[in-house]
């Protein structure tokens, strides 16, 4: 399992200091990041070979606050894997607490070449993904 870690910076957070609701989904294309780049890739190969992977959806259940310098484990996680679109879903805890979920999301991401259409996933992006870490 991929877990990412990320310390909350005082820019990310609220004038009560609580970690600011639009943050999360940047935690999360943190994890993806680091997802692919443990198994020895990248987006910028994926996006160098013509292949594009936008979000188009994205959801965030907030359970607790995270709050200024946290220590955030962000376990990202890939639950579908489709021809031309990958789902992934995280979970985010401070590292002192794993076990206690602060929120859970889910992104949906079509795979689409430079001109906007639907292509499939190259053979090889998919293999990267199934490899264990």
């Amino acid at each position: 399992m991929v877990e990412a870690r990320l310390r909350v910076i005082y820019g990310d957070t609220d004038q009560m200091g609580v970690v600011y609701h639009a943050n999360y989904f940047r935690y999360f294309e943190f994890s993806r990041m680091e997802f692919f780049r443990v198994r020895g890739g990248s987006y910028r190969e994926l996006e160098r070979d013509g292949f594009m992977l936008p979000v188009v959806e994205a959801t965030c259940q907030y359970k607790a606050p995270a709050r200024y310098d946290d220590l955030l484990l962000i376990r990202p996680r890939v639950s579908e894997l489709r021809r031309a679109s990958i789902v992934f879903t995280y979970e985010v805890a401070r590292e002192d607490a794993p076990s206690t979920l602060l929120c859970t999301g889910r992104t949906l991401h079509a795979c689409v070449g430079r001109d906007g259409r639907p292509k499939r996933l190259p053979d090889a992006f998919v293999r990267l993904i199934e490899q264990s870490p």
